[in-house]
């Protein structure tokens, strides 16, 4: 550990700022934050005596106290204009976030820009002479997909699609994650639409199924190949010319497992291997009016790009593997050797090689079945053939977006990998299937994941507001006559309400309570203890004509599917506590019963986290269906809370709760830390060591039992999960941070 206090100017201001080195440059970009409020990713800090980049960690350890921040955004700040002339610093103010680069380092970028270049020269003179004569190779393995694209654009095929999607499930989960993870509760129709296609290709990633080899048609047991068989006419029918046999173990009946390759039976039958996946996926993409194409690796794989309007350019889907806009998954997650990537659509067919490599000399040695400029002539005809028909304003639309691609496929080639994602190997398949094909990568502990995270935003005010809810339905319960069991079997009946509602339609929810005429105080007499709780909901309660009472909406549909969840699981956890009570009364209304008070709408940064469902926020979104994931944080993780601007409290407790699987992950020991200063300088609140969570969506409260200080900031400092010998991870199912009441 090294202690260093650095003088940090930035604009006209001049900040003293205490850092441990050991927390790295992420933190101490967090620490400028909380003074600045310039995002980590926009900040550029400079040596006062040389200026040189702060660049790594490293660079904390040996450059001079005094420091420059400057924005990357701003380019024309005073700063700028009254730094030393230096022509790099200049120069360097102009580049992009992600191409920060001392002059060392554009050095090296040259000569390995060089280099490139001239194995490219010299791939493409070999190719001359190693690529094979024009015998139509090409063209035998592109044309039958152009044909087989058409078949999307079928009425009959959409409507067939559609009629299978839960389309309001879809569409409530895409409001839902755009209002949670940006806060967005009135999306424009781009922004809805691009969240729909990222919820359909979850979905579709759990509705078909992955064939290896098929179970037995008779028994259902394991079966084994035998090699492939005449296909039937049916089968030929729906394009299922080529028919595998699988023998099976137990009863020895022969399974047949025809290739289709007609997505109306897709549709039907819901499984396959990678073909099979990306040719119905891109159905449904089509049937959704998104613009799609079905993207053809040479070296045997297949998937989806769907133009983005959100993004206003074409963007990489695998259904497969459920990932998306990751175009160098292949090459840099599964490690293949790429020579092909060929996009067929309706409208055209194109080579998007460059969009899925880093590497183009390399690809470029590879491609040997033809010439570069016979392959483009080939593909021109080809687009020239499929565009026949269409009209001439539409054509020209069509050639200008093709040009924006190029040029962008062009420039995107020379840039760098984003070296803080780190891309898993192919999931898909048997393992020893990925492994015999080249594409299990790096294993399946890698993931889709990244060690550089953003500052994020918490929407989670509803969930304090639910949490506080509660604890009016519980003390309102100490004034009735019922007992523990009593309380416990009315939460219960509430909590059943609460599902029926989840289960209504998102847009019009409403179900009705009937009065079952029981002597003694049921649900029904009890509702309104309720409405403190139905108000954090968006909900009402109103009186029937017939006399039942109904629950329905009050307000945003949105905000109410985003809370519905939180307290559904809140009242699970309150029957947990009261089934340790022998009674309830005043005195039993406090942690972890109630849960008042509790800090939220802070911002949070993170060591890691895993994407896109392990994300830091989701340790604060109130629910059990979610958690962060720190790929990398067995042996060490952290995640910094900053309250809102100008909020300060003194923290009295707080809670974490385990996650929903693989114990060898939770936290063991840690340390949380408080700032008055929001993260230039921590001190210690609380440590915890041995600890054990020996259930799934455990809860633990932990007291404050220091002499708390008013604080703005908070960081837990994980040190070790329960087994770090069998796993890289940690994971939090959540955290919840409780200010003393003043």
């Amino acid at each position: 550990m090294v202690a260093r206090r650095f003088a940090v100017s930035h604009e006209n201001s001049t900040f003293d700022v205490d850092y441990d080195t050991d927390d790295g440059l992420e933190v101490f970009k967090f620490q400028l934050f909380s003074l600045t409020s310039v995002p980590p990713d926009e900040q550029k800090i400079v040596c006062g005596d040389d200026n040189k980049i702060v660049s790594d960690d490293s660079d904390l350890i040996w450059i001079s106290d005094k420091l420059r921040l400057m924005s990357i955004n701003d380019q024309d700040t005073d700063e700028g204009k009254s730094s030393s002339g230096n022509s790099d610093v200049n120069e360097e103010l102009i580049m992009s976030n992600d191409e920060i680069m001392s002059d060392e380092e554009l050095i090296m970028s040259d000569e390995e820009l060089a280099r490139m270049l001239q194995a490219e020269e010299e791939a493409l003179l070999l190719q001359q002479y190693v690529a094979q004569q024009d015998n139509g190779q090409m063209e035998q393995k592109i044309r039958p997909y152009v044909d087989q694209v058409l078949m999307y654009e079928d009425p009959t095929y959409q409507e067939a699609a559609r009629k299978t999607v839960p389309i309001a499930e879809l569409e409530e989960r895409a409001l839902v994650a755009l209002a949670k993870k940006e806060g967005n509760f009135e999306p424009t129709k781009v922004e809805r639409d691009h969240t729909f296609l990222l919820e359909l290709l979850f979905w579709f990633k759990q509705s078909f199924r992955w064939v290896n080899a098929p179970p037995c048609d008779g028994c259902g047991n394991e079966t084994i190949n035998q090699g492939t068989g005449v296909a039937l006419p049916e089968e030929i029918r729906w394009g299922g010319s080529r028919v595998e046999l699988y023998r099976c173990n137990f009863c020895s009946r022969i399974t047949r497992f025809p290739r289709y390759n007609n997505p109306m039976k897709l549709l039907e039958t819901r499984k396959g291997r990678c073909g099979e996946w990306a040719n119905c996926f891109t159905l449904y993409c089509r049937a959704f009016g998104y613009e799609s194409r079905l993207i053809l690796d040479l070296t045997d794989h297949v998937w989806t790009e769907c133009f983005s309007d959100h993004f206003g350019r074409w963007m990489h889907l695998d259904p497969c593997e459920a990932i998306y806009d990751n175009p160098l998954l292949y090459e840099k997650g599964w490690k293949k050797k790429l020579n092909y990537v060929i996009a067929i659509a309706k409208d055209g067919v194109y080579d998007v090689t460059k969009r899925y490599t880093r590497k183009w000399h390399e690809v470029l040695a590879r491609r040997t079945i033809t010439t570069e400029s016979k392959l483009s002539s080939f593909l021109e005809n080809l687009t020239k053939q499929c565009r026949r028909d269409l009209r001439p304003e539409l054509i020209a639309m069509l050639e200008e977006r093709d040009r924006n691609e190029i040029e962008a496929l062009e420039r995107n080639l020379r840039s760098k990998d984003d070296g803080a994602v780190s891309l898993p190997g192919r999931l898909s398949g048997d393992k020893q299937w990925r492994i015999s094909r080249s594409e299990y990568g790096g294993g399946e502990d890698i993931t889709l994941s990244c060690s550089s995270c953003p500052v994020r935003m918490c929407v989670d005010e509803h969930v304090t507001n639910i949490y506080n809810a509660m604890g009016v339905v519980l003390s309102q319960f100490v004034d009735t006559s019922l007992s523990v069991d009593g309380v416990i079997d009315v939460l219960k009946a509430f909590k059943r309400i609460l599902m029926d509602l989840k289960k209504s339609p998102f847009r019009s929810r409403r179900i009705s309570i009937k009065c079952l005429g029981n002597p003694q105080p049921s649900v029904y007499q009890l509702v309104p203890a309720f409405d403190e709780l139905l108000h954090a909901l968006h909900l009402k309660r109103e009186l029937e004509e017939s006399g039942e009472m109904a629950v329905q909406l009050a307000a945003d549909p949105v905000r109410t599917a985003l809370a519905l969840p939180v307290a559904v699981d809140a009242v699970d956890d309150v029957v947990q506590s009261l089934d340790k009570c022998a009674s309830i009364s005043k005195d039993s209304l406090f942690l972890p019963l109630v849960r008042l008070n509790r800090i939220h709408s802070g911002s949070v940064l993170a060591s890691g986290e895993e994407l896109p469902f392990g994300i830091a926020t989701s340790a604060f979104d109130g629910t059990r269906l979610s958690k962060w994931e720190e790929p990398n944080g067995a042996k060490g993780g952290w995640i910094a809370y900053k309250l809102k601007e100008g909020q300060v409290c003194e923290l009295e407790a707080y809670e974490l709760m385990s996650a929903n699987d693989v114990p060898e992950r939770d936290p063991m020991d840690w340390i949380l830390e408080g700032s008055s200063d929001e993260g230039s300088s921590w001190y210690v609140l609380d440590e915890q060591t041995s600890q054990k969570f020996e259930d799934r969506f455990q809860r633990k409260s932990y007291k404050i039992e220091s002499c708390s200080r008013q604080s703005n900031a908070f960081r837990f400092r994980f040190l070790a999960v329960r087994d770090a010998g069998s796993t890289s991870r940690l994971q939090i199912g959540g955290i919840d941070l409780y200010a003393r009441k003043m």
